[in-house]
């Protein structure tokens, strides 16, 4: 095994999808060594050593899976960029096979998905190798206030592969498998930061779409109207290429029926002169109470980001105005839809699921304490005791006031006074208002601190600017080169 191992590190490590796709069109490497490289190293480093922590249980048919696609490969041809290409899906994400979904929740451990998932769907037609689930915040951060972000009790805490850093959430495993090589790309989700935050964290690549470009049926709910998955990845190039993927109408999410992107390939943007002339605004009133930590943000770092900006050709609007950003924004919306949305997901599942409501849920999880509850369950008590999620004022009066604070007094405020391509924001701080717009965003590595922790940027737009802020991320990622791997 050791001997396979060291054969094609020097292949694989850090590769791209074009470099692993041109090592297997040469006959260099397959499919199943890729399954085989990367379990090595789940062991190696996710299970032992480091004890990263970021795989919830890997595909036993993987192997399997890999082989058919390289005798695919061999005697039909290839399907496109992700054949034979391992894929980790965060484990919220349904798929029937052997593998469980559960959202990290030990009450949910022994539920085997009936169905695909829409994206899962599109990455089998794209074949690619599903390799496995990954850890995250327990039911997407909905548990408890106390709780750890990256922690679940089915799967433990995750650890950030660049050292004693905070590793964001909640896709928290999907984007440290990427950052550590564990996987070539993956699959997070997120409702609001739960993609932008880890993809800082781990420094990698981490897409947030618009709500709507990739279909949200399969997916275990949050919030009906923000949440969304996206492809995270080490390359602009590589997210990219998935984002491709896993779009599509989905005649199930009527999200998806106003797509005008469906079916895009997205790496037709790729740039490498993508910000000569660009338009770009840079947010700077940011208050330190919008960083988890003072620790997370890098005023020399960010100014860099900007001057390096520049010297590519962007076209620079200092110090843009957006009216809704410092609000008292609401939590009544996400609430409400939590409760509805959990609670439809719940009396869905099959009789030999213990719970079937948030009561149940609940009940369930005092009954297992020592398993269930290190960090308390708060917040689903709270979303709990709501009544009539969906016919309720509060509700209502906040789903419209969202959207027109977001939207017409948040991004497309001042992307149409400024004229802008994007907005640039340190870090992840403006993922919540453009979560709340249903907006896209993308975070690119942006260097490191003195003590090793990754710093990054977040690009974001309008909707279904995707095009668009792929093309600056990819002239930025290619003129400042700064991702480094973690030492593991």
């Amino acid at each position: 095994m050791r001997d396979c191992y060291e054969l094609h590190h020097v292949i694989i490590e850090e590769s791209t999808i074009g470099n692993l796709q041109a090592a297997m069109e040469k006959n260099e490497l397959s499919s199943r060594d890729l399954v085989m490289y990367y379990l090595h190293r789940i062991a190696a480093y996710d299970q032992d050593g480091p004890n990263i922590n970021s795989v919830m249980e890997i595909n036993p048919d993987a192997f399997f899976i890999a082989e058919a696609l390289d005798y695919e490969r061999k005697t039909v041809g290839v399907r496109g960029p992700l054949h034979g290409i391992p894929v980790l899906l965060k484990d919220n994400i349904e798929t029937n096979d052997k593998m469980r979904t559960s959202a990290g929740a030990i009450a949910l451990e022994n539920h085997i998905s009936s169905r695909d998932s829409f994206l899962v769907q599109k990455l089998r037609e794209a074949g690619a190798v599903i390799l496995g689930k990954t850890n995250m915040t327990e039911w997407a951060n909905g548990m408890s206030t106390e709780m750890w972000a990256g922690y679940s009790s089915r799967g433990g805490q995750v650890q950030n592969p660049y050292g004693d850093f905070f590793a964001g959430g909640s896709s928290t495993g999907s984007a440290a498998a990427v950052a550590a090589n564990f996987t070539t790309v993956s699959i997070g989700t997120e409702t609001s930061a739960s993609i932008l935050s880890p993809a800082i964290q781990n420094s990698i690549v981490g897409i947030k779409p618009t709500v709507g470009l990739i279909s949200r049926s399969g997916i275990i709910p949050f919030s009906y109207s923000q949440d969304t998955a996206g492809p995270m990845a080490r390359t602009v190039t590589d997210a990219a290429i998935l984002l491709g993927a896993l779009t599509g109408k989905d005649e199930n999410d009527s999200a998806t029926w106003k797509n005008p992107n469906s079916n895009l390939d997205y790496t037709t943007f790729l740039d490498g002169d993508g910000l000569k002339n660009a338009t770009i605004g840079i947010f700077r009133n940011v208050h330190i109470d919008r960083y988890r930590d003072a620790d997370e943000y890098d005023a020399e770092l960010f100014e860099d980001a900007v001057i390096k900006l520049q010297q590519a050709g962007a076209n620079i609007v200092e110090d843009i105005e957006i009216p809704s950003f410092h609000r008292e924004w609401g939590w009544n919306k996400i609430n409400y839809e939590f409760k509805h949305s959990v609670e439809n997901y719940l009396r869905s599942l099959p009789p030999h699921i213990p719970v079937h409501s948030l009561r149940e849920l609940i009940d369930w999880n005092e009954q297992n304490a020592e398993r269930a509850l290190k960090y308390g369950q708060n917040l689903l008590e709270h979303k709990e005791q709501l009544d009539n999620p969906l016919k309720n004022s509060k509700y209502i009066v906040e789903v419209i006031s969202d959207l027109y604070q977001s939207q017409n007094n948040g991004i497309d405020y001042a992307v149409n006074k400024y004229g802008l391509d994007a907005i640039l924001f340190p870090s992840y701080v403006g993922a919540d208002i453009s979560a709340r717009a249903g907006y896209p965003s993308i975070a690119v590595p942006a260097g490191y601190k003195d003590s090793g922790r990754p710093f990054g940027i977040t690009f974001a737009g309008t909707a279904f600017s995707e095009p668009t802020l792929i093309r600056i991320a990819f002239a930025f990622e290619q003129f400042t080169a700064c991702r480094k791997k973690p030492n593991l």
